[in-house]
């Protein structure tokens, strides 16, 4: 606890716009005497805009058939107009609004719960490799105080770990010669099961991320594709039983040379 009782919670509120002028005040004296919590805070702004740039295209998008029929006429008409009288009102970007943040809710409640459930019991979404991987970037790359959960100081230990989480030998690719040196690792959950991701940083501070899946083991083999989510690019690839995906905010070319890189590097250790 801080000696202005300024908790956690307190910083996350601040960074939302959710504190009175009063404490708001508060807080911004509060940082200008803690630095470390102050650039915390800009990297949890920095985390909201990344996942605002991610998101806000899905809200414009067409709703599936399934759920435009929703809009269209309730399953139980007399039940539903009596529990939802204004769905009709609803507009579509709501509603799809409401049907993402259930997902990434049910993710998130997955990851806390602290088992991986089987797909059965999973929401019926299946997000892509690139997706999947450009989310993890935004999320983690931004964090000043934990990026990682295993340090590239302890680069044995998080290869073992993951090797044995994703029940196959992983392990970073080294990318020192790009002038990309290795942050660290963690482990994170995929659409029906454990994946990793690496992370690097180069000199300026930029960070890319290393997504390796096992998830795709079942889909043919891949080259190269890219895809841009948000304000992220990605290249991504499906190789034997493992699925890639090198993410970050720079640019196109500077990205495909270091995921021609990694795969090189990876087609060497078979």
């Amino acid at each position: 606890m801080s000696p202005l009782n300024i908790t956690e919670d307190d910083l996350h509120a601040y960074v939302d716009g959710a504190l009175t002028p009063a404490r708001r005040a508060e807080i911004e004296a509060y940082l200008v005497l803690y630095p470390e919590d102050a650039e915390r805070v800009r990297a949890y702004r920095a985390q909201n805009e990344a996942l605002k740039a991610l998101f806000n295209p899905v809200l414009v998008e067409p709703l599936p058939d399934h759920l435009q029929a929703l809009t269209v006429q309730p399953v139980n008409a007399t039940v539903n107009r009596k529990k939802w009288p204004n769905l009709k009102s609803w507009p579509l970007q709501q509603i799809a609004a409401g049907v993402v943040v259930a997902t990434l809710g049910g993710v998130a409640g997955w990851l806390g719960h602290g088992q991986y459930q089987s797909a059965e019991h999973m929401a019926q979404v299946v997000v892509p490799l690139s997706r999947q991987a450009a989310v993890a970037h935004v999320v983690y790359s931004p964090d000043a105080r934990r990026p990682v959960e295993v340090t590239a100081d302890q680069e044995e230990a998080l290869v073992k770990w993951l090797s044995k989480r994703l029940g196959t030998p992983v392990s970073p690719p080294k990318l020192g010669a790009l002038g990309y040196e290795l942050v660290g690792g963690r482990l994170l959950p995929g659409n029906a099961g454990p994946v990793a991701q690496f992370m690097y940083q180069e000199a300026t501070g930029q960070r890319m991320t290393l997504y390796v899946t096992t998830e795709n083991a079942t889909q043919p083999e891949t080259g190269f594709r890219f895809a841009r989510e948000g304000q992220v690019n990605v290249f991504y690839w499906v190789d034997g039983k493992f699925g890639y995906a090198l993410s970050a905010s720079t640019a196109k070319g500077e990205l495909a040379k270091v995921a021609t890189a990694v795969y090189d590097q990876l087609e060497a250790k078979k």
